[in-house]
């Protein structure tokens, strides 16, 4: 039997995954989102003449799931991917080396780029190379390995700081948002193996080349639209309950009722909540088979990005990574920002704990230098605007032991089912693994039978 109404709560690209997953498959599916917008923590916003992302959101070419979303919603025109991984890793002083993949197989397609990479000596290749296969045969759902600080597993593997600084911690940083030592051995595995060391091509980089906020709010709410899902925006659950055939559900079959904050009420065979941890952890009661203060477990891991408006072109590439600066990518954010003349670059700084709680003038006096150094040409431009945006609960923590806190799609509330790039996918808190999380909710939510008869007691769920 499958479930003839769905209501998701939540519009991020799990829910919106979810509620297309499910309208395709025939169900009644009504949308609520909190906010005035769809896309989650991938969103855009207006500041003056600049149409602003929140954050610098990438997507690599294994991001099979976003990639097909993309699809879904039309927008697949509205990103660029590298026909072949390239990435400058800027130094200061304008020195320039190159991440490249040659067309050799995985893991040989790194091997040429590495031998001229400027940044490390012949040892530290070695080691580099080396670890490189160790980590090829980690079991990344092992419990044991997932228990380990990626740093510890490193040093002993013989790897230098300067390795960690100018390769590891390049990657690691942006993917997990964790430093090297804050990271589980696991969650830093899985994203070397399936982004570099399994297929070669997996880890040519992707990116919008227009505001997310078309692709994920504007192409979003036309996909849906199209599959049939009632969208409410500004409307959330409020409190989902449990009634039964006397109160007015189909004979021997359990449903429930979602109370949004529009005082609107809405039945459904099944919820999808594709919610932050923490509001999920509040909706759902004691009972619901998850182990009590999983949300506080997985903790948080915040984002920072400065945007900086230039007179003039000062960064020559779409992005760069870089080492020896605090400055850790750099974006060109000029196209479709709307800016009229000039450079709008963005400074994306992940884990960052350190610089959460200092001030817009704070950044400013310590990143522009730090930008001059990397862009000689910003040494000379004009500064015409600099502002901050802060993602205070960016993504969960994956560090060591965090995957047995990430609970999987099922609850043991009938019909409530979990959705959210926090949830065990496997992934770390990205679009892919939010998208990925919304398929497994829809699935689950698509094959329970037995979940949706008649419960002893009715039980209230309150926000």
């Amino acid at each position: 039997m499958k479930p003839g109404t769905v209501v998701v709560i939540g519009g991020g690209l799990a829910g919106i995954t979810a509620a297309l997953d499910c309208a395709r498959e025939g169900a009644e599916v009504t949308l609520l989102e909190a906010r005035g917008r769809l896309g989650g923590a991938a969103y855009s916003f207006t500041r003056g003449e600049l149409i602003v992302d929140n954050g610098q959101h990438v997507f690599l070419r294994c991001c099979t799931a976003y990639r097909e979303l993309l699809e879904q919603l039309g927008a697949s025109e509205l990103v660029v991917l590298q026909e072949r991984l390239d990435v400058p890793v800027l130094a200061p002083g304008g020195r320039v080396g190159w991440l490249r993949r040659s067309q050799l197989p995985a893991p040989l397609h790194l091997a040429a780029s590495l031998l001229r990479y400027p940044y490390l000596g012949t040892r530290d290749r070695i080691a580099l190379a080396w670890a490189m296969q160790r980590l090829r045969a980690i079991d990344v759902d092992d419990p044991a390995n997932d228990a380990v600080s990626f740093g510890d597993w490193l040093r002993r593997r013989r790897q230098s700081r300067r390795a960690v600084e100018s390769i590891w911690e390049l990657i690691v940083r942006p993917t997990v948002n964790l430093t090297v030592d804050s990271a589980s051995l696991a969650q830093a595995a899985q994203v070397f193996q399936v982004g570099l060391l399994q297929d070669a091509a997996a880890g040519d980089i992707g990116w919008a080349v227009v505001p997310l906020g078309q692709i994920h709010d504007g192409c979003g709410r036309e996909a849906l639209e199209r599959a049939g899902v009632t969208v409410r925006l500004r409307s959330t659950g409020q409190a989902v309950s449990r009634v039964t055939a006397s109160g007015g559900t189909s004979a021997g079959q359990a449903s429930l009722r979602v109370d949004a904050s529009d005082g609107l009420s809405v039945a459904a065979d099944a919820v999808i909540l594709a919610l932050p941890p923490a509001q999920a952890a509040q909706l759902l009661p004691a009972r619901d088979g998850i182990e009590p203060g999983w949300s506080e477990h997985l903790g948080t891991s915040p984002i920072i990005n400065l945007h900086v408006v230039y007179d003039r072109r000062v960064l020559e590439h779409p992005f760069a990574a870089s080492v020896d600066s605090p400055v850790q990518w750099v974006f060109d954010r000029t196209a479709g920002s709307g800016l009229a003349g000039g450079q709008y670059v963005a400074v994306s700084l992940s884990a960052a704990d350190a610089e959460l709680h200092a001030t817009a003038e704070e950044l400013q006096a310590r990143y522009l230098p730090a930008l001059a150094e990397l862009l000689p040409a910003a040494a000379d431009a004009e500064v015409r605007e600099f502002f901050v945006t802060r993602e205070h609960a960016a993504t969960f923590r994956a560090g060591p032991g965090a995957r047995s806190w990430r609970p999987g799609p099922r609850t043991e509330v009938p019909g409530v089912v979990l959705a959210g790039a926090w949830t065990d996918t496997g992934w770390p808190a990205t679009m892919e693994g939010a998208v990925r999380s919304g398929h497994v909710a829809a699935r689950e939510v698509l094959t329970m039978t037995a979940s949706l008869t008649d419960a002893a007691e009715p039980a209230t769920i309150q926000v």
